[in-house]
C-alpha cells in the first residue's frame, strides 16, 4: 500500500472540490449536461457582468475513478486510475480537430461533436500490446467545449474544469510500462522542448 498511498491521496485532495455538496448554490454554478455540448458564451471578458456562473461537474461521471465506491481509485487491485485535466488558460476556447487527418489512425474513432479528445498509447514500440485495455470516464470521454472559456480568477472564482478519468484494466505485470496521452484540437500544439504541452506521459509498473 505504501507504493501507491500518496497517488490515493494526492487524487482524493484534488478531488474534493468536486464534491456534489460543493456545488448546489444556484447562484454560483449551473447544470450543463452530461453531452457534449458547445461552447457557453457568458459575455464578453471585459464587460461589466461581473461573477459568471460555473459549470457542475460531479465526480460520478468518473466511474469506478470517482473514489465513491474504491477509495483506492483501482490501485489497490493494481488497475490505477489517472484523473487528467487541461490547465485553465483565460478565454481559451479550445476548438476540436477539424478533420482526421490531423489525428493518428488508431485515435480517430475518438473524434466527436463538441468535445476534445485524450488519447492514450505506449510511448516505447516495445511496448506495444502490453498497456491493454484503457478505459476513459468523463463527458464524451473528453474535454467538452460547455466548460469553455474560463474567465479567469476574479469573474470565475467557482470554475471547475472538466475531468477525464483514466482506468488501465489490464497492465503487463512486473514491466515498466512508458504512456503517453496526448489530447487533440486544431488550436492545441506540441512542442519538442516542452514535453508537456498538449500532452504528457507518465511511467508505471504493477507487480504482482
Amino acid at each position: 500500500m505504501e507504493t501507491y498511498l500518496h497517488y490515493v491521496k494526492a487524487m482524493r485532495d484534488f478531488l474534493s472540490q468536486y464534491d456534489d455538496e460543493k456545488q448546489t448554490d444556484n447562484m454560483q454554478f449551473e447544470d450543463c449536461g452530461d453531452q457534449p455540448g458547445d461552447y457557453k458564451n457568458r459575455g464578453d471578458l471585459e464587460s461589466d457582468m461581473g461573477v459568471r456562473k460555473a459549470c457542475r461537474f460531479s465526480k460520478t461521471l468518473l466511474g469506478p475513478c470517482s473514489g465513491l465506491e474504491d477509495p483506492d481509485y483501482g490501485f489497490k487491485k493494481g488497475k490505477p486510475c489517472l484523473i487528467v485535466k487541461l490547465n485553465r488558460i483565460v478565454n481559451f476556447r479550445p476548438k476540436p480537430p477539424y478533420s482526421n487527418d490531423s489525428i493518428p489512425e488508431e485515435a480517430q474513432h475518438k473524434v466527436q461533436a463538441h468535445v476534445i479528445p485524450l488519447y492514450c498509447t505506449n510511448k516505447k514500440e516495445e511496448d506495444a500490446g502490453k498497456i491493454g485495455e484503457i478505459k476513459y470516464y468523463g463527458i464524451g470521454e473528453g474535454f467538452p467545449l460547455q466548460y469553455y472559456p474560463y474567465y479567469g480568477k476574479r469573474l470565475h472564482p467557482h470554475y471547475l474544469q472538466p475531468l477525464v478519468a483514466l482506468q488501465f484494466t489490464n497492465l503487463t505485470m512486473n514491466t515498466e510500462l512508458r504512456i503517453e496521452c496526448k489530447v487533440f484540437g486544431e488550436n492545441i500544439y506540441y512542442n519538442e522542448k516542452d514535453r508537456y504541452q498538449g500532452r504528457f506521459d507518465i511511467k508505471i509498473q504493477v507487480n504482482s
